[in-house]
Parts: structure tokens; sequence; C-alpha cells
């Protein structure tokens, strides 16, 4: 056979074949319900407008340690455009500053369904009493934008 003559036809529809295989995984290895619920839930929580703020400094990652401090909060920078903000994330919670100085209404994300909603004043400051457990990120509404952080671990 050449590489010029087509597939020989061997008498079988390759859809029905997908579809019966699709089928049979269905059955042998289901996805399990909670599974498909988060990954519906997390697809609602996609914003399809939303900038992404990338994450600028970090530091766990950026900063010289000082020896003997313990318990020492994080500091994380974020930037979007015109728009960063920064965090300090502690056992106690969150405190933050968004910048250039705006009001926000400003989300802790913490997965499907569990946002911690807080307001930024006129200064851009904000705090949340709450501190992330796990992965978290935020999500800011500024005006008729919306600027989503990276996910990170607390």
């Amino acid at each position: 056979m050449t590489g010029e003559e087509p597939p020989a036809d061997d008498g079988f529809d390759i859809e029905l074949l997908e579809e019966e295989l699709r089928q049979a995984a269905t059955i042998l290895d289901p996805v399990p319900a909670q599974l498909r619920r988060l990954a519906v839930e997390a697809f609602a929580l996609h914003d399809l407008d939303a900038r992404i703020a990338e994450l600028t400094f970090d530091s766990v990652e950026d900063a010289i340690p000082v020896r003997g401090a313990t318990d020492v909060p994080r500091m994380l920078t974020f930037r979007a455009g015109e728009v960063t903000v920064d965090v300090e994330v502690s056992a106690q919670g969150l405190m933050g500053q968004v910048l250039p100085p705006q009001q926000a209404r400003i989300e802790v994300l913490g997965g499907p369904q569990t946002a911690t909603p807080v307001v930024a004043d006129d200064m851009g400051r904000f705090t949340s009493d709450a501190p992330p457990s796990g992965p978290f990120a935020l999500r800011l509404r500024t005006g008729g934008e919306v600027v989503v952080t990276e996910w990170l671990r607390a």
C-alpha cells in the first residue's frame, strides 16, 4: 500500500465503536459523583472576562529569612496591568491593599462555593478574619473590571 491510497474499509463504523467504548468506560470506570460535582462547581467559578493577576512577589520564595523569626506572615504581591494587590497572610487572616487606591469588592476563594466576601475601602485596604486553610485565590471587582489572582496554598 502506498502513501496515496485511502485506507481499506474494514466494514465497521468508527463512531459506533467510539460510542461503545464510551459506554463501557462509564460502566466499568465511572466518574465519582463528588468529582463530577466539584468539576462543575469549579467551572462555575471561572470568570471569562476576568484578568489574571500574576504573582510578582512571594515572601516564602523571594524574601531573605530572619533567623529566629517564627510565625512570620506571608507577603504576596499580584499584578494585572495597572492594578496591584498586596496581601499579608497570617494565622489571624488576610490584610491587604489594592493599588492604585480604590474601592473594590473582594472574594477570598477557597474552593467550589466557598467565597468569603470582603470590601476594600477608599484607600484600597481590606481585611478578612478568616485565614485560608488550603488553596485560595482572590477575585476583585473594581468598577467594571474583574481581576482574579493565581491560586496558592496558604
